[in-house]
């Protein structure tokens, strides 16, 4: 069985003269040992809700899931493994959910793949002390993880290890590849780390070292990992990279190159695999085949489910309501009441008060919200009154309120670009929906992880404050300059900068109702005042016309259009007063959403922005963005900022209405 996925990996690899064959050949056996005698799942059914999921955070080792789904009996036939790493097959260079059936979440950058498996155990804790009842163990699963020492290098595997014992995840399992080469080589002059002693400080059970090529010894090592109570638990395995291989196990050419046809036939005979490329008997099909075995196991799930329906239907619709991701049926009466509420108001109130706001109003109705923050709560405004913090006692139980309830806000401590990734493994995982918060200049730690949510398509949204030089005194190191032109180049991200409150709300509604689509919610530090406008249903097309000439006065056509977004619409609205004064009509064009408005057709985007009209963009952040939109005029910040109150480096940095006029004029020729 385990020389079955050698040959497999040293096969594809070699076909597509690209790819990494180490850690296939050296895995293979601790992955006889999961995949076939405790990993429980059912490749019939890859979306069964309670499957044990498994993670391969080393993802250039992708021909290892590519082989183990192909022979266990996922619809990923070998044709498909033939064309490894081809245009448009099911088996790309890493493994990526929604691509090939049974990957749980797209790996390649290290140190994430655990990261979302932390992500995936605590959702997994969670559901279950929310739907569990007395003899309906509904939610009853584990998450599995194979990593490298790469993993372990990254300092994301910091962040996440220690939340993970923190948070005392039981039902996380990591499995650590310890053959000490990395691509450079012997890794004992730059990774000198005690991992064990690290893990068990952190809170972990640690087991091992084992012979990974012993499956009778990893098999032991996985069966004692679940018994545990109170601890997520490290196997350490001590493997040889690109096992079999007589001249290239135990060095770095294994890591990521081709074996070469002659050290390809060397193996097959030392491993003793005298059969083709990609041909695979009877006999090890057989003894891989997973599908029987999955499917009784879902059927026994299924039997139980049925059961806990008939108890506690109301429990059932909702869960299963949640795991496919569905919003409740009245989500629109529930946004529209959110957004009219905003409206109605009109409050003066910074927008990440706003989004707090909005926030108590949807938190209240959807369960499946789960906040949190990276040490910034009172500050990111990410909590409510709906969702108390998450507690587990010194069992490893989740503490309830005095109510009952089970906590929903998450402090994940200063570690920004651990929660991001975190927040990717609930999404996958299923069952709730995810959102935390920090300072938007800090998104710069969490950015890959939000390209991978990206990526994925995974629900997440990113609640950024203090989004400009309306910080203040904090200075430029907390102040986002480049920050929100950056995240707008991500591919598949929604990025709102909005005014006000009702802007605000919108935002919320869009983030939460778009399934497929990460956002990120750039708010203010400083009070903004309520825009006027008689319809809110615009915003959510990204993009919209705030204010015409004749709404302050002047009853002309307009010359200009005014560009802004966020903190600089109400400048954008004093500059057209002053300029109707001046019998000069504008427009004042509002763009929460860049990346929205983007995909609007283009009879809208000439509506809004019609092509005969000069415009003028101001925003507090880089200019360069804003060129895009064919602007005669910028006024952006293309320096740091510095440290002074809000109020004195908007006038310094040139972020005032009468700047704005003079920018129009000099655009006008008046």
């Amino acid at each position: 069985m385990a020389a079955a996925i050698r040959a497999l990996a040293m096969d594809a690899v070699q076909a597509a003269n690209s790819g990494h064959p180490g850690a296939p050949m050296g895995m293979a056996d601790i992955a006889v040992a999961l995949w076939n005698r405790h990993l429980r799942h059912n490749p019939a059914d890859p979306a069964w809700v309670d499957r044990d999921r498994f993670v391969l955070s080393n993802g250039h080792g992708s021909m290892l899931i590519y082989a183990l789904l192909h022979l266990s009996g996922y619809a990923l036939p070998m044709d498909e493994l033939r064309v490894f790493r081809q245009l448009h097959s099911k088996t790309p260079g890493h493994p990526e959910v929604g691509i090939t059936p049974g990957v749980e979440t797209t790996t390649g950058p290290l140190g994430q793949g655990i990261t979302n498996a932390v992500g995936m155990a605590l959702a997994e804790k969670l559901l279950a002390a929310e739907f569990n009842r007395p003899g309906h163990a509904i939610v009853d699963h584990r998450t599995y993880a194979f990593l490298g020492d790469g993993c372990l290098m990254e300092g994301i595997s910091h962040e996440a290890c220690a939340l993970a014992g923190a948070w005392k995840l039981n039902k996380l399992v990591a499995i650590y590849d310890d053959n000490g080469i990395s691509i450079d080589g012997q890794v004992t002059p730059w990774f000198g780390d005690d991992t064990p002693a690290r893990f068990k400080a952190y809170g972990w059970q640690v087991i091992g070292p084992v012979d990974g090529h012993d499956v009778e010894a990893v098999d032991a090592a996985i069966a004692q990992a679940k018994t545990s109570t109170d601890k997520p638990v490290l196997i350490v395995a001590k493997t040889h990279i690109g096992k079999g291989s007589p001249n290239r196990a135990n060095t770095a050419k294994a890591h990521g190159e081709p074996l070469g046809a002659e050290e390809i036939a060397k193996t097959r005979e030392a491993i003793g695999w005298p059969h083709a490329p990609f041909e695979v008997p009877a006999e090890v099909y057989a003894a891989w085949d997973a599908k029987a075995r999955g499917t009784a196991l879902q059927a026994g799930w299924q039997q139980g489910f049925e059961a806990y329906a008939a108890a506690h239907p109301e429990l059932a619709a909702a869960f299963l309501r949640r795991m496919a991701g569905d919003l409740p049926a009245d989500f629109a009466e529930i946004a529209v009441e959110a957004v009219g509420a905003a409206h109605d108001k009109a409050e003066t109130v910074a927008t990440r008060k706003a989004s707090q706001i909005a926030l108590e109003h949807f938190t209240a109705r959807l369960p499946e919200l789960l906040g949190g923050s990276a040490d910034l709560t009172g500050s990111n405004l990410t909590n409510t009154k709906s969702t108390p913090a998450f507690r587990v006692d010194a069992a490893g139980e989740v503490v309830r309120t005095e109510d009952g309830a089970i906590g929903r806000h998450i402090n994940y401590g200063v570690r920004e670009f651990g929660m991001a990734a975190i927040m990717n493994g609930v999404a996958l995982h299923g069952g709730y929906i995810p959102y935390g918060g920090t300072f938007l200049t800090f998104s710069d730690y969490s950015r890959n992880a939000i390209r991978m949510a990206a990526l994925m398509k995974t629900r997440v949204i990113h609640v950024f404050t203090h989004d400009s030089i309306g910080l203040g005194e904090d200075g430029p190191t907390h102040q986002s300059v480049e920050h929100a032109a950056s995240l707008r180049l991500i591919p598949g991200l929604d990025v709102w900068r909005p005014a006000d409150t009702c802007e605000t709300a919108v935002a919320w509604t869009l983030a939460l109702a778009n399934k497929h689509r990460p956002s990120a919610l750039l708010l203010s530090r400083q009070n903004l005042p309520y825009a006027p406008r008689t319809d809110a249903d615009v915003i959510t097309r990204g993009a919209y016309v705030l204010a015409e000439p004749a709404e302050v006065g002047l009853d002309k056509p307009a010359k200009a259009v005014i560009l802004a977004t966020g903190s600089e619409v109400q400048l954008a609205l004093h500059a057209q007063a002053e300029l109707a004064r001046a019998k000069i009509p504008v427009r004042v064009v509002s763009l929460p959403s860049t990346t929205v408005f983007d995909r609007q057709d283009a009879a809208y985007k000439s509506e809004v922005l019609p092509p005969k009209l000069p415009r003028i963009a101001i925003e507090a952040g880089v200019s360069d963005f804003w060129w895009k939109y064919g602007c005669a005029a910028v006024i952006g910040l293309d320096t740091f900022g510095e440290s002074a109150p809000a109020g004195a480096l908007f006038k310094h940095f040139g972020f005032t209405s009468e700047n704005l006029v003079a920018t129009v004029r000099k655009v006008l020729g008046k």
